[in-house]
Formats: structure tokens, sequence, C-alpha cells
């Protein structure tokens, strides 16, 4: 634990103002001397950029608020600065806005993964325990990671300074790069990555041959990014750039494989259960991050329950976000959904997505992991996973992919092979009205509610339909994209605001 907290300190990035763009002011917290000597170190550097990453993702609920509030499907009763974002009003003077314009703790990982690929190979030199096996394992993760918060800026902002090396801490003023550049490089990185990684951690996966770093698969499984992490992660920067050939092979390729992973489909009831899917780490979460409350790891701030959860879930009067109760009605149409539907007297079947249906701010509970899965209102304790993709994603994004290329049958399959997953067993008869495409961003919407993922969802169905012209606007004009950080802009003169922003 010491180390991983060295290497955090390691690869802290500050913005400065004096000529330097990404200036790693604690590079020199840990002497070079005692770092990057042996096993130990490559392991804490490792898990570090993991640990960043997550930080990142947390802070502020960025998360959840670039990736589900932005959409405007939520409402907030009280939090200006919430109804802000939901407006799109994203230069409005309030701290939450302007730490969420700022693109800082990603380049924190940037930087960690830098150096860690700078690093790592000397280790092995040094350290006959750290094998060339061990060690390609290991650089893969890192360049995935790094190309993981490329990918994960550029939907934010769009062109961003683009820094591949450490440069032992001295970055002269970078302009912001062309997106378009760095989501082709991405896609090799990923891709590359891909060709490394290992389908399981200490299972005998012939990439990974024996315990890694000493531990078994209980300790791994679900922690890490394996192949089938990279390949998902690549379908959806695929999906981005309207490659959609290569989603479909992408998201084939993890459908064919995610039980080299010990990966599967989750249940309705594990789903949303607060011991279940979200409680810790399990195979099933293809990419994610993890809190372990067994570790006493989690808080009260950083999980998607601070911003949804009220009574009778959590002893706070309103949600910070709620969906309406007309909008639920309007989303889950599908008769006996095991997610979300209503009796003939207008009632709730169960309250898996939803508690308090019937009160002023129904409460989205689908995710509500309290102390490690305790249902006590009384404690904001919280250790949810943050999920960037699972199986379910992928199996409707290849739906999408094969609706764009123009393969109906193939996509509709997809979709209600999926869907059927969501009503109760024996159920044989499914009647869907609609466009396949338009089916399928509805059935995202109800099947990934809550895991960061409509904003961007929103965008590739505006630019598929082209019927949306306020979305289009936005995308077109630069919209859809964050304002830079006016503190960032102050402090690098060849920096840039976003057109739309200025």
């Amino acid at each position: 634990m010491k180390k991983i907290l060295y290497i955090l300190l390691f690869s802290m990035v500050v913005i400065t103002g004096c000529n330097k763009t990404l200036s790693i002011d604690s590079v020199r917290v840990v002497g070079e001397k005692n770092m990057w000597n042996s096993l130990e170190d490559t392991r804490a550097g490792l898990l570090g950029v993991y640990a960043l990453t997550r930080a990142a993702l947390s802070d502020n609920d960025g998360h959840w608020i670039y990736g589900d509030v932005r959409s405007g499907e939520f409402s907030s009763p009280n939090r200006q600065d919430l109804k802000a974002i939901i407006s799109n009003n994203l230069n409005a003077a309030y701290p939450t806005l302007e730490a969420l314009s700022n693109w800082t703790r990603f380049y924190a990982i940037v930087n960690a993964a830098n150096i860690f690929l700078e690093k790592a190979p000397d280790v092995a030199a040094k350290d006959k325990r750290y094998t060339q096996g061990n060690l390609l394992v290991d650089l893969a993760q890192a360049r995935f990671l790094r190309a993981f918060a490329y990918f994960y800026m550029v939907r934010i902002w769009g062109d961003v300074p683009f820094i591949t090396a450490s440069h032992d801490g001295q970055f002269e003023n970078k302009p912001r790069e062309n997106q378009d550049k760095i989501l082709s490089w991405v896609k090799q990185e990923m891709l590359k990555a891909a060709g490394d990684l290992p389908f399981i951690y200490s299972g005998g996966d012939l990439q990974q041959q024996g315990n890694y770093y000493n531990e078994d698969a209980t300790r791994w499984g679900g922690a890490l990014a394996t192949k089938n992490t990279a390949y998902a992660m690549l379908a959806h920067v695929c999906a981005w750039t309207a490659d959609y050939t290569d989603v479909a092979t992408y998201a084939k390729f993890v459908e064919d494989n995610y039980g080299k992973s010990n990966g599967g489909y989750t249940g309705s009831d594990d789903l949303t259960n607060g011991n279940g899917f979200f409680n810790n780490k399990n195979t099933r979460q293809m990419f994610g991050f993890n809190s372990d409350y067994g570790h006493i790891d989690g808080s009260s701030t950083g999980h998607i329950e601070e911003l949804t959860l009220a009574e009778p879930v959590l002893t706070k009067s309103v949600p910070d976000i709620y969906l309406p109760k007309d909008s639920i009605l309007a989303y889950f149409t599908i008769p006996n959904d095991d997610r979300f539907n209503i009796d003939t007297l207008g009632n709730p079947r169960n309250e898996r997505y939803f508690t308090n249906f019937n009160g002023k701010y129904p409460i989205f509970s689908k995710i509500k992991v309290i102390q490690g899965g305790n249902n006590d209102p009384n404690f904001r304790y919280f250790n949810s996973a943050i999920i960037l993709t699972r199986l379910e994603d992928m199996v409707l994004l290849r739906a999408e992919a094969l609706a764009v290329l123009g393969d109906q049958s193939g996509a509709m399959q997809e979709l209600t092979d999926e869907i059927f997953r969501r009503l109760p067993a024996g159920t044989t008869d499914l009647t869907l009205e609609g466009e396949t495409i338009d089916l399928i961003f509805q059935e995202r919407r109800r099947e990934l509610m809550g895991e960061g993922q409509r904003w961007y969802d929103k965008i590739r169905y505006a630019k598929i339909k082209q019927n949306d012209p306020k979305m289009l606007r936005l995308i077109s004009t630069g919209g859809i994209y964050w304002p830079v950080s006016r503190k960032i802009l102050s402090q690098n003169s060849l920096l840039t605001q976003n057109t739309y922003w200025k």
C-alpha cells in the first residue's frame, strides 16, 4: 500500500503558468534510486495508474455528470449547479462546473502511464523475479489505460494536448491536438494492448502464466484490464468515430470470448441488489473500478448513490437528481420488464430500478451499494463500482453496428435476445414496434441507465438518425463538448477555448 501511495504522489499533475503545460512537480517525491528497482515497484506503479483512473472518473461525480446528468433526462430539485449542466449552461460560475472543466486529473493518468512505460523495462534487468512475460502484460495494461484516458478526454473536450512521453517531468507548453489524430492513435494503442493482454490473470492463460504478482485469480478478477476489456473499449472508440464495421467485429469478439475471462450476463436481481453486480468486483465487470468495503474502500462522495439516493433508501430528504415519473413510464414500455413495470392500477410490480415511484421524487435505486451491501438507510458510505462496459453493453453495441450496416435481422436478433434476459423466465412473446435503430437505443437507455453512457449514446444516435436539429446543431458547433477550465487557459497561452463556449 505504501508503494502505491508513493506512485500516486509520483504522478500528480499540476497545471502551471511558467512555460509548462503539464509540470509534474512531484516527480522527485520518491527518488529514482528508491523506485523502479523491484517487482514490488512495478506492481505499485501499475496499480497507481489504475488508482488514478478511478480517482479521475469519480472526482465530483464526474463520470455520471458527464454521462448521465448532461443528457437532460434526469431532473435536479435543488442543486443549481446540476440544473445548469442539465440545461447545457456549462459556463455557469459554480465550483463543480469549473472542476469538471479541468482535465488535470486525466493527465495524471497519462503521466503515470508514460512513466511506467518508460521505467518498467529497466526493472527486468534489476530484479530477476520480474520476467519478460510479466513485463509484457504490465506494459499492455499501462498502454491501454493511457489510451482510455485520451478517449475519455476527447469525448469530453474534443481536441486536447497530446503527450506520450514523461520528458522527465519537463513539458513545454502544448496546444490542443486534433481529436481525429488522437483517436487514430488510441485505436492503434488499444489494438497493441489487446494483443498482449491475457483473458484472465492467475488462471492458466498462456499470455500470463502462474500467479500474477503472487496472488490468485480471486484477487484480480474484475480488477484488471483483460483482452476482452481492450476489445470492448475498442468497440466503443469505433462507435464514436462511426467505424461500424470494426464495432461489429470487436463486439463479436467479446461475445464469442467472454467466457475465457469468466464473464457472463447479469440477471436483473443481481444487477440491482446492493450486494450484487455493483458491489466490490467480479469477472462480469468487463471494465470497471471497484470499491472494496472489506478493505475500508468507499466514500460518501464519488459514487452515483450520492446523486440519486434519498428516502426511503437513505436518510436524505431530497435526491440531487431523479427521473420524473412521466419519463419512467415513457421509457419502460415493455410489459413484464423485470427492471420496471406497472400493474393495471399504475403501481410498480417491483422496486429494482425505482423506489418511491408514486412519491414526489421517484428514487433511482438500481445502484445502491451501501456499506458493502448493507441496506441500513442511516449510513452514507458507498462502495459501488464504476462500470465502463459489460457484456450487455457489448450486445447492444453490436446490435447498433449491425443496424447501421444494414443487417436489420441480425440487429433485431441481438436486441431481442437481450430484452428476453430482462423478462420473466419462460416468456416467449415479445412485440416491438418501430425502427430497429430506435428500439436499440431505447433499450440502451433502459439497460445502461446510471452507468455514464447516455450522453454519448444521444450523440451517436443523433449522428445516425440526422433528425434532431438541436442536437445536430450542438454537434456541428462543438456544443457537445465541455468548455476548457478558465484556470488552465490562463496558464497556457497556446490553449484555446472551445468555440461554442467563447
